[in-house]
């Protein structure tokens, strides 16, 4: 009897370790504890502004592999969208000041010393302490390069805290160490602005349970897994509840893709992230004046990133501890705001909606990345994977597939 390998976690990494080991041939079972793939990447029927939105936004780079890798291979490639340059749009709220920020192909960042390329008011030399990110240890990235003034305030702190979702002063060094050695220092073929258009679930979570399905997986929705059995070096059992235990043959194998908080509380003992931060997403029901970009970058406001759909305008606030108890009808008329402000945009405030994703990624500190374990566990027949997990990347979907992929490479060979 060949082997079967259950999946725990139906998020983005338990499905690109699912899709990864169907694929090979693998005889896979995929079990889901809520009623919808995807995890925190996906999207939904939202009755307030009566559209299908994401429950937040995500922004993927040219030089996300792993991503564009999994979207080809669930046939979703053509859903994501973008530019045939890496040109990034800002918009500075006090000031009304708007500017390109136009990354050139190569590695030599001939971009740097043209100002009509450059972030305003900026020089060539005042990108060079960058340089030092390339080269640092663990510390907090404000002991590496300077955390104020124009280049930090209009680049490096949007592109910083999105990434990380954590104050930049604060976060780890390493990680956005990682971030600018696969994108900005290889160059505008790795920075090309890579958007969902149709939306998370259209393009990266429907397609590949589709996928999943017609090469037979069984995908087995609100099936939450309560306990791990284990005995000597193997996990023997999966308790799922109401009497459904699922004992495991002696090559069987699990793959743990799970929330942080979960995963420890299946594994006691494991250490794992304990401090996470929220993302704000605000929703609007509006079509955007033709001609503005699908991205657009917001310095100086609630709104960190605008992004220009063609049913609606959707907006991300990251490491926004600061509005989680601000009241909703507050938050929404300022971000309407903003929008207008930036985009043209006018009238009052149209249908709209706020979802607040309180643990939306781990707090991107050093102390946290530590805490992140590796696929391995205790236990050979066990994998862990997931964002959380030390890919070397923050939080992010780069890594949630990442981990995904990694661990359908751990499970031993049949």
């Amino acid at each position: 009897m060949s082997a079967t390998i259950h999946v725990i976690g139906a998020g983005l990494a338990g499905l690109a370790a699912a899709v990864r080991l169907s694929a090979a041939g693998r005889a896979v079972v995929l079990h889901e504890g809520t009623a919808h793939a995807g995890g925190r990447c996906r999207s939904y029927e939202d009755h307030a502004t009566g559209l299908r939105i994401d429950n937040g936004n995500h922004l993927l780079l040219s030089a996300n592999h792993a991503a564009l890798a999994y979207a080809a291979e669930i046939g979703a490639a053509d859903g994501l969208a973008g530019p045939d340059e890496a040109a990034f749009t800002f918009h500075e709220l006090p000031s009304g000041r708007r500017w390109t920020l136009r990354i050139n192909d190569g590695r030599i960042p001939w971009w740097i010393f043209d100002p009509a390329r450059r972030v305003p008011d900026t020089g060539w030399r005042d990108y060079l302490g960058l340089a030092r990110l390339l080269t640092t240890s663990e510390r907090p990235l404000g002991e590496v390069i300077a955390c104020k003034g124009p280049l930090y305030e209009r680049l490096v702190a949007p592109l910083m805290v999105a990434a990380l979702n954590t104050d930049p002063p604060d976060a780890s060094a390493v990680l956005a160490r990682n971030l600018v050695r696969e994108t900005l220092a290889v160059g505008g073929t790795a920075c090309r602005p890579r958007i969902a258009r149709d939306g998370l679930g259209t393009v990266l979570v429907d397609p590949a349970v589709a996928l999943l399905q017609s090469r037979g997986v069984p995908v087995r929705m609100s099936h939450e897994l309560r306990a791990i059995e284990t005995a000597g070096e193997r996990v023997t059992a999966l308790d799922f509840g109401d009497g459904n235990r699922v004992v495991l043959g002696a090559d069987d194998a699990v793959i743990l893709a799970v929330p942080a908080w979960t995963a420890a509380g299946l594994l006691p003992g494991l250490t794992v992230p304990t401090a996470f931060r929220p993302i704000l997403n605000t929703h609007f029901r509006a079509v955007a004046p033709a001609g503005l970009p699908p991205l657009i970058g917001v310095v100086g406001g609630v709104t960190e990133w605008i992004f220009v759909f063609p049913d609606r305008v959707s907006v991300t606030t990251s490491n926004a501890d600061r509005y989680m108890k601000e009241p909703r009808e507050t938050l929404a008329a300022t971000v309407w705001r903003e929008v207008c402000a930036v985009t043209g945009l006018t009238g009052d405030l149209p249908r709209w909606q706020i979802v607040r994703e309180r643990r939306a990624t781990f707090a991107a500190t050093p102390e946290q990345n530590a805490r992140r374990p590796g696929p391995a566990t205790a236990w050979p027949n066990l994998v862990l994977a997931g964002d959380w997990t030390d890919t070397g990347l923050p939080s992010t979907i780069e890594g949630a597939i990442r981990s995904g992929q990694r661990a359908a490479a751990l499970i031993r060979p049949q």
